[in-house]
């Protein structure tokens, strides 16, 4: 497997592998901000739409390739505050349904840190569905659960359910081993 941080020209060239990407996982019942069946067509043209953002840096993305062929996303949106470029957003952590188990996640969050953390970013931040096998990633991973929100998102079947938020010190934040008192569940 290759992880490589992708650039909008990449971001296009990778489209019909990135479309199926997104279309498996939806269609497939992960919560990731779309309803099923997600229709190919609107799951190219949101990829097209991310370019803008990459070009002017508050996106970046990456792709994980394996046999020539898109397995795995993830990406950092990061704010346009002043007081808040210490911190990103990790999103859209994608494994095609065919490649779990393989440390395809594992990797891509690994690599999101790191590229996060060389970028100055002190505090990760995500939001995933409560129960989802990608809280145990996350939890396995050392980030810190932040609280849960009821009723948050649909699913890609359309039901109600909760999403947990949790964050993770990085980089100089990580080295000086900041922590915060644990919350009540």
């Amino acid at each position: 497997m290759t992880v490589i941080r992708l650039t909008p020209r990449q971001l296009l060239t990778s489209l019909e592998g990135l479309t199926d990407l997104l279309t498996d996982t939806v269609n497939g019942g992960a919560s990731v901000g779309f309803l099923a069946p997600l229709d190919r067509d609107a799951a190219a043209e949101w990829w097209r739409s991310r370019a803008a953002a990459m070009e002017d840096g508050r996106l970046a993305v990456w792709a994980a390739y394996a046999a020539g062929r898109v397995v795995g996303t993830v990406s950092l949106a990061f704010p346009d505050k002043p007081n808040s470029r210490h911190r990103a957003e990790l999103i859209k952590l994608m494994v095609h349904r065919d490649g779990r188990g393989r440390g395809t996640g594992r990797t891509l969050l690994v690599t999101a840190q790191r590229a996060a953390a060389e970028a100055g970013v002190t505090l990760l931040h995500l939001d995933t569905e409560t129960g989802s096998p990608a809280e145990s990633l996350y939890r396995s991973a050392g980030w810190i659960r932040a609280g849960v929100i009821p009723d948050y998102a649909r699913t890609p079947s359309g039901v109600l359910r909760p999403t947990t938020i949790f964050y993770k010190y990085i980089g100089a934040a990580e080295a000086a081993d900041v922590t915060e008192p644990a919350l009540s569940s």
